[in-house]
């Protein structure tokens, strides 16, 4: 069962977006293998009080047990006694350039994951499926790779001073015009760390007497800068626009709290590709209904920059829509580019304004030559700048492979969250015991993926999470499916019925979806 979205004629293309139901027998053993570890936790942190089992966690010291406690002994339940059993599973230490195969330490743990010693031993050529290397530019070799060394040994590594100081280098400039050409959009701005692009600049956009709607999955950086701001925040459900309306117009109708006057500004706060769900922003409607109630929109294209669209010019090009329409386009050069740092793309007047006023813009110590020169050379490679198809046959080689691997998921039967183009894909797990399990299977299978569990997804819907590369052959996907094929039925999670419900467990709407049933 699909369900495709034609709402209105706003989509110029097909919007294919699936989120399978979570079984009833599932559900409920999910929440008994929470309620077991809980109860086992709270028997284990008995014997450690009375000294049957030795205590390893952060305590307070004797002479301060008057004082108000700095470690909330329940706060750090769940890190005790349930995430301490699949610690394994993170942090894993790579030793080699993250790209489409990687070389990892191996590590031991001999304490039940407190601590863990290495043991001298790197396992080889294990098939990346964690990185956010979309375009596959995260490589030691080839033209970036040159470009860098060429940079690194003109101007050096650091810059050792702010934008407004010393730190603004012709390299800077010549990045943001580029950045700027790239988008489609009047100018841009960058900046040295992604994270810091969003969370500290959005409060030098709005703040008191400010509203910000914000789109409840989005990302802590997103979540950060809004409560920074000291703008008033509201919720709308996961890309549901019947919520987000509905907002809209009671922020109209009876504008601020007690004094009712209307507020300053009202910002939409999205993201272009939904880092743990796979779902894209429906922008085409976001757009409409910011022109319909006259508000701004902020979108974050960490993800979808580079990944989506026939140019890799992110969500606003796969939809077709004009870059003027999106008052802020906010991008990472982190994911698609392989380097480090993030963007802000928009009207001139925009930009001028957060150089001068952008925490961000005037504190931060300037980005890295060499990484800029990685941004530079790999956007101009998307852009065809530099002479050859590389980019966009790389672009193109992601949207295959992104189906591809997508296609073969749901024929196996497990439930894959998320839209047919998106190259970030979340396998359901569901259960705790699964999540390290399947870690782990797959470590020894030589599959790095990267497993999620509570607080980053709600405490029921655990899952793998892989992103798909550009730099994957199909030799390496077909691989990496033969053994998830093979895991998947060792811990027998192949859960799909195909019965989909739009999103997640909200209420089916039948005037924003059709259905279509086999």
């Amino acid at each position: 069962i699909n369900h495709i979205v034609h709402n209105g004629g706003l989509y110029k293309r097909p919007f294919n977006e699936a989120f399978e139901e979570t079984p009833m027998l599932v559900a409920v053993l999910t929440y008994v293998g929470y309620g077991v570890l809980t109860l086992f936790g709270y028997l284990r942190d008995f014997m450690r009080q009375w000294k049957i089992e030795k205590c390893q966690n952060a305590t307070e010291r004797e002479e301060q047990k008057d004082f108000v406690p700095l470690y909330q002994d329940f706060e750090n339940f769940y890190n005790r006694n349930l995430y301490m059993r699949i610690r394994d599973s993170w942090n894993r230490p790579i030793c080699s350039v993250p790209g489409a195969k990687v070389d990892m330490m191996e590590r031991v743990s001999h304490d039940y994951n407190w601590t863990f010693t290495y043991t001298g031993r790197v396992i080889k050529d294990i098939i990346n499926m964690g990185s956010y290397n979309y375009l596959g530019f995260a490589q030691n070799a080839g033209a970036c790779q040159e470009a860098a060394a060429k940079v690194l040994s003109q101007y050096g590594a650091g810059v050792c001073s702010t934008r407004q100081e010393m730190g603004n280098l012709d390299k800077h400039e010549e990045l943001e015009k580029l950045v700027a050409r790239f988008l489609g959009v009047e100018s841009a701005m960058a900046y040295g760390m992604g994270f810091a692009t969003n969370s500290m600049n959005i409060p030098a956009l709005v703040g008191k007497g400010c509203l910000i709607l914000s789109d409840e999955l989005n990302h802590a950086s997103l979540v950060l800068g809004a409560r920074l701001s000291g703008a008033t925040i509201r919720i709308f459900k996961h890309n549901n626009m019947q919520s987000l309306e509905k907002l809209l117009k009671d922020a109209i109708v009876h504008g601020q709290p007690r004094t009712r006057r209307p507020w300053k500004k009202i910002l939409i706060l999205v993201e272009g590709i939904y880092s743990m769900e796979g779902s894209i922003v429906r922008l085409p409607e976001v757009i409409a209904l910011k022109k319909k109630y006259k508000s701004y929109l902020y979108l974050d294209e960490a993800h979808s920059i580079g990944a989506l669209g026939p140019s890799g010019r992110g969500v606003v090009e796969y939809f077709g829509l004009n870059p003027e329409d999106v008052d802020v386009m906010m991008g990472t050069f982190t994911k698609s580019f392989g380097a480090a740092g993030g963007y802000i793309g928009g009207k001139k007047e925009l930009i001028d304004y957060l150089r001068t006023y952008s925490h961000s813009a005037v504190y931060a110590t300037s980005m890295s030559p060499p990484v800029v020169e990685q941004i530079i050379t790999s956007v101009k490679c998307i852009m065809g700048e530099d002479g050859t198809t590389i980019g966009e046959a790389r672009v193109q080689q992601l949207a295959e492979n992104t189906r591809y691997f997508r296609r073969r998921l749901k024929e196996m039967g497990f439930i894959i969250y998320g839209n047919e183009d998106s190259p970030v894909v979340p396998l359901m797990l569901y259960m705790p015991a699964k999540i390290g399990a399947f870690g782990r299977e797959m470590l020894k299978r030589n599959i790095g993926v990267v497993v999620v569990g509570f607080p980053a997804t709600p405490i029921i819907e655990s899952r793998a999470r892989f992103c798909l590369s550009a730099a994957h052959t199909k030799e390496m996907l077909d691989t990496a499916l033969k053994e998830i094929n093979e895991v998947g039925d060792l811990l027998q999670l192949k859960y799909s019925r195909r019965r989909l419900v739009p999103l997640l467990d909200r209420p089916f709407d039948e005037t924003t979806y059709e259905e279509t049933e086999d």
